[in-house]
Formats: structure tokens, C-alpha cells, sequence
């Protein structure tokens, strides 16, 4: 029995709207960041992934987000020069360093989390009321743990 996603024009459909809202919902959170002057989206990001992963270097990061390792490096280049994150020797490989917040990170952080999370709430509460999103959260999960888990979609330069 065939599935609904061997239909190109379904497949294409979906993808389609994945990418329209994803950069949608990206744009509208971005610019709620800048009303509050707080840290962008990818800042952001960044920024959590260091305080949630303690010990954290760069290929972490951009494990993580499937971004190379050298446009995750200018990210963190960028935090680093805004005196948010700092780079650390990393004892077991001194090839790499160990990334750390400082207290302006910690700072940046603290205003720029209440900003997005009261931000992605009013974006995504009218939908929620027509809609589960709590199902699509569900699905866009496993799409995410089955592309990791068979190596699909990382960077290739």
C-alpha cells in the first residue's frame, strides 16, 4: 500500500511548509529579540547550548545544530568578542578548548530567554487553539531522531 508521502506533490507540500513556517516563525522571534534589544535567535541558541552542556566546544555546538564546525566557530567568535562566551584550554585535547559563559552571558541570557519565551508563546497559542501542536511537535521530533540516527543532513563542506 503506498503512503501518502510517495506522492511528490505531498512531500513537496509538507516540505514546503515546514520551510515557509520555520522561516516565518524564525523572522517573528528574531524580531521580537531586537524589540527588547536582547540576543538573536542564534545567539540565543548558543548561548543555551553552553549553559545546558557544560564542557562544551565548538563541534558540540555544531553537532548539535548540523552546522560546520568553521561558521559554528565565527558564531562563537562573535559571542566571544561581545565578551558573552569565553574559550578555555581544554585538558584532555589540547587541540580544542572548552567554552564557557561569562557573567555578561549569563546576563545577555537572562534577558534574551524571557523575551523568547513569552514571544514563541503568543506565536504559536492561536495555532495551538486550532490546531495540535503538540502531534507536530511529536512528528517534527522523530523526523529529527530518524534523519540523526541514520547520519541524513549534515553539513558536506
Amino acid at each position: 500500500m503506498a503512503t501518502k508521502w510517495e506522492d511528490p506533490s505531498a512531500a513537496r507540500a509538507f516540505f514546503d511548509d515546514l520551510l515557509i513556517a520555520e522561516i516565518r516563525l524564525y523572522n517573528a522571534l528574531e524580531a521580537r529579540l531586537r524589540e527588547g534589544e536582547a540576543a538573536s535567535v542564534a545567539q540565543l541558541g548558543f548561548l543555551r547550548y553552553v549553559r545546558d552542556h557544560e564542557g562544551a566546544r565548538v563541534a558540540d555546538i555544531a553537532a548539535w545544530l548540523a552546522l560546520g564546525v568553521g561558521a559554528t566557530s565565527k558564531g562563537v567568535d562573535r559571542l566571544e568578542k561581545l565578551g558573552w562566551l569565553e574559550r578555555r584550554p581544554n585538558p584532555e585535547d589540547r587541540r580544542s578548548s572548552l567554552l564557557a559563559l561569562t557573567d555578561e552571558g549569563a546576563a545577555a541570557l537572562a534577558r534574551a530567554e524571557p523575551v523568547a519565551d513569552e514571544a514563541l508563546a503568543g506565536l504559536l497559542r492561536p495555532v495551538d487553539d486550532e490546531a495540535d501542536l503538540g502531534a507536530a511537535a511529536d512528528a517534527l521530533t522523530a523526523l529529527r531522531v530518524s534523519l540523526e540516527a541514520r547520519g541524513l543532513g549534515l553539513p558536506t563542506g
